[in-house]
């Protein structure tokens, strides 16, 4: 497993790495989580253990987070979320499927708790939740292609139950019918987006997804 590592960090923000395979927040206190394992960061330094969660990735999923640590940079970062202000962008590979280059997915998302995934249902379910990301196809290699996606909602599982929807799984995600690796699954959050809580300044962190799986594919 990759490690952890911080990105940038101030007295509001902290922006990390987060790797496949550990959990942004679990109620499991047995198994570390980034929120658990950045308060420990905190305190070690001596410092206010407080971590506030903005947005989650999914255990599987690698890519960029943004804790705030204070309430009120949480408060406003949270805020900037629910208007629609934070970018995130997404590379995914899959191999399977006959997608357009480009476009733009919209479903209607239901989360199954008991099965812990994501259903698509129609329009009409009073259940469903709006679910919107665009997509464009950067590069491809044999069977395999790296999709460059801007998310627009941010609903449970939505670019996997989204992609395997339309036939075209997750590499590696086993739980929408991807084909399986003994890899973490080909999703990375490349790329976030947003205004600095306190001083309204333009923050943009980018990185490479360290998945062997996306090596041959990256631009």
């Amino acid at each position: 497993m990759e490690e952890w590592e911080v990105l940038q960090e101030d007295d509001e923000i902290l922006v990390c790495y987060k790797p496949a395979g550990i959990a942004t927040q679990n109620s499991k206190s047995t198994e570390p989580d980034m929120v658990s394992i950045l308060k420990n960061y905190r305190k070690d330094k001596g410092e206010d253990t407080y971590i506030g969660v903005i947005q989650r990735l999914d255990q599987p999923v690698e890519g960029v987070l943004c804790f705030g640590k204070t309430k009120e940079a949480t408060e406003n970062l949270t805020k900037q979320l629910r208007e629609h202000k934070i970018t995130k962008k997404y590379y995914a590979i899959i191999t399977r499927g006959n997608m357009p280059h480009e476009g733009t997915l919209q479903d209607y998302i239901v989360k199954d708790g008991r099965k812990g995934r994501a259903m698509i249902v129609t329009k009409d379910d009073p259940r469903g939740k709006k679910a919107t990301l665009s997509y464009r196809v950067v590069n491809e290699v044999d069977d395999m292609r790296l999709l460059d996606i801007t998310l627009e909602t941010g609903r449970f599982h939505q670019i996997r139950a989204q992609l395997a929807s339309r036939t075209a799984p997750i590499y590696g995600d086993v739980k929408y019918g991807g084909v399986g690796t003994n890899r973490p699954l080909c999703l990375c959050a490349y790329q976030t987006r947003f205004l600095h809580p306190k001083t309204g300044m333009p923050m943009e962190f980018t990185i490479n997804p360290k998945g062997a799986d996306f090596e041959d594919l990256l631009p």
